[in-house]
């Protein structure tokens, strides 16, 4: 004999049902709210800030990627000789948002690899990527370059010449990078990779230095197949210009 059990709905109607019915609901109501709880601590741990860091940053889910390092100071030591020491705050070590460097180091460091990218390529990739944030949020100190030229003193004119500099540097080192697409990316046929769409050599670096997207997401937005050679062969692409552009 199968057992029941009655549910009574709100308006006082009552309802019988098998209990293996109900037990089921409630397992898979169950397995629902741990799947949710594990969601929820999964987001709340990416926010966690390091012992080491203090207790003053608050925990930030929406951060993003960081890394931690040590902040390095020099201090006198004697007359004519200096020391570099730790210099955080209270001796805490001090937190950064991780840009797609450190994501793709970090991941070769996961897996037991060396870095992929040398600390000059990565210094000029940062670099080039300060410059182009740096000339594009010009525009916020004032609607146009002639308003400025027209708010009077000098620092107008030193503004403007800094803003051309940042641009004469960007268009210089563009064209280093040049405008087509390196060799080991087109060498791989569509139909091997999946995709007739080239990843030129300027959209790659601006792609890894501005918009801060790792070698997968880069092949997954240009509809490429994901596969290990042609994250390596992408990576020589990247190395090899910013090597042009330094």
């Amino acid at each position: 004999m199968s057992k029941h059990v009655v549910i009574v709905g709100p308006e006082g109607g009552a309802e019988s049902v098998p209990s293996t019915l109900v037990q089921d609901y409630l397992k898979r109501r169950s397995e629902r709210e741990y799947a949710e709880l594990e969601r929820v601590e999964a987001v709340k741990a990416r926010g966690v800030v390091p012992e080491c860091c203090g207790g003053a940053i608050p925990v930030a889910p929406a951060r993003g990627a960081f890394r931690v390092f040590e902040p390095v100071g020099l201090y006198p030591a004697g007359e004519a000789d200096h020391v570099a020491r730790p210099s955080g705050y209270r001796g805490r070590k001090a937190m950064q948002l991780a840009d797609a460097f450190d994501v793709m180091e970090a991941k070769a460091a996961r897996h037991g690899k060396a870095a992929p990218f040398t600390p000059s390529q990565v210094s000029m990739g940062r670099h080039y990527r300060d410059l182009v944030e740096r000339y594009l949020s010009a525009g916020v100190r004032c609607s146009s370059l002639e308003s400025v030229a027209q708010s009077g003193g000098s620092s107008g004119g030193e503004f403007i010449d800094a803003v051309l500099r940042d641009r004469e540097e960007i268009e210089m080192l563009r064209r280093r990078i040049g405008s087509g697409a390196a060799i080991v990316v087109r060498r791989h046929r569509p139909s091997q990779r999946g995709s007739r769409s080239t990843i030129f050599d300027q959209r790659l670096v601006d792609m890894v230095c501005i918009e801060e997207l790792t070698m997968t997401e880069i092949l997954k937005a240009h509809k490429w197949s994901v596969d290990r050679k042609y994250v390596r062969d992408l990576k020589k692409a990247l190395a090899d210009a910013l090597d042009r552009m330094g």
